[in-house]
């Protein structure tokens, strides 16, 4: 399916490996070519996606930028900026196949079973593993801020904290490199590094998103909302009885649980603001899951919406996600722009799918490589929470924890 739908200048292929995650439609769903598009920058962006889903209501696939906080809120954004996708853009798709355990479904525009048993065909003619023998030029990355710059940082971040300003920011560096490689290649090995719930590739033209988050920012299943925000990570280990106390220290570890819960409250307020009163709800918390690379400690929180309020104003209420802001979430992005090197773009912002119906699931993207093949730039970032209660140099090492994956599938 993912090779097959590569062919075309717009796709968008999301894969659970797996996981089978509550309320999750199918194994993976690939959404290829572009009936018709919208794509606009922060300033009138959930207005014109209510627009366009409600003009012709189908399912959508796209991208929600982290910089459509200058539309939420009075912010503007001034950092450098290599990948360069537009703040919003869904699409229609001209194909769409969602591949369920027994059997893959595939619909379009005024599509036939003849033609649609061609596409199968396709999908299966494709080479399984077309990237085993694929090498690409070495490079180097560089970074814009280097760890004297970082620590300094969260140290005058945790000023800010002493002084009230905010109880916990979401702090993220930047490495990039100028170099030739091949998007769909380096998605293959990262899946097979770090397969996670939410893992998306997602092309739109010349730019690329290779995207291995664990991350679920916002679904709706009819009038039922869901945030699963992450907050607590600490490494695996390949001893299984080490790896079980590493994960029992992340769930008794008192500054990640702050952490965690500073962040629910902020999901809690976000989803209240378009939830039927008295629905909110935590339905659990501190959850320790397992992935690849660290154990992950995650919330879930949950509201119904009230019927006065369109899915795009549920979505606007609660973006960008609390776990990649901090609290309070205005002060906090100020602070972000202050302090960080490079516009997020879409990194910490979400790609996924709307249906005809306005049922919707979308990640955060995290865990994840942005390219522009245009002008050849590669880009990641990671980030950590900085609270009062943070060491500075174990924050750099959780930076460099989240990239390791990242930095191995390239080549690193």
């Amino acid at each position: 399916m993912l090779s097959w739908g590569n062919r075309f200048n717009i796709c968008c292929f999301l894969d659970n490996n797996d996981y089978r995650l509550r309320g999750q439609r199918a194994e993976a769903l690939l959404a290829a070519d572009a009936v018709e598009q919208l794509q606009c920058n922060a300033g009138t962006a959930f207005e014109q996606l209510h627009q366009f889903h409600a003009a012709k209501p189908g399912w959508l696939f796209g991208h929600l930028g982290y910089d459509l906080k200058n539309e939420t809120e009075k912010l503007s954004s001034s950092h450098p900026d290599g990948i360069q996708f537009p703040d919003l853009f869904f699409f229609r798709p001209r194909y769409l196949l969602l591949l369920q355990q027994e059997q893959v479904l595939i619909s379009g525009e005024d599509l036939t079973e003849t033609a649609a048993r061609k596409i199968y065909e396709a999908c299966l003619a494709e080479d399984e593993n077309p990237s085993r023998e694929v090498t690409w030029a070495p490079f180097s990355l560089d970074a814009r801020m280097d760890e004297t710059y970082y620590l300094a940082a969260v140290r005058a971040l945790q000023e800010h904290i002493r002084k009230g300003d905010c109880y916990e920011v979401n702090f993220c560096r930047e490495q990039f490199a100028h170099t030739d490689i091949d998007p769909l290649v380096l998605f293959r090995r990262l899946n097979v590094l770090s397969p996670s719930p939410f893992a998306a590739y997602y092309r739109t033209g010349d730019k690329y998103l290779v995207c291995s988050s664990p991350e679920r920012f916002l679904q709706k299943e009819g009038s039922t909302l869901i945030s699963q925000p992450i907050k607590g990570t600490i490494t695996r280990a390949a001893d299984p009885a080490r790896d079980a106390v590493l994960r029992q220290e992340l769930l008794n570890s008192a500054k990640e649980r702050a952490e965690n819960v500073m962040i629910v409250d902020l999901v809690r307020n976000d989803l209240s603001k378009t939830a039927v009163q008295g629905t909110v709800s935590v339905d659990e918390l501190f959850g320790i899951y397992a992935f690849p690379q660290v154990h992950h400690m995650i919330s879930t929180v949950k509201a119904t919406l009230d019927d006065h309020f369109h899915f795009t104003d549920a979505i606007r209420a609660a973006f960008p996600m609390g776990s990649m802001t901090g609290a309070p979430k205005l002060r906090v992005m100020e602070l972000i722009e202050q302090y960080e090197q490079t516009k997020r773009g879409l990194f910490s912002g979400a790609v996924g799918y709307i249906t005809p119906e306005g049922d919707l699931d979308l990640n955060v993207v995290i865990r994840s490589i942005l390219y522009n093949a245009e002008n050849n730039y590669l880009s990641f970032q990671t980030g950590s929470a900085i609270t009062f209660n943070s060491t500075p140099e174990k924050e750099w090492e959780e930076c460099l924890l989240k990239a390791k994956a990242l930095k191995t599938a390239l080549g690193f």
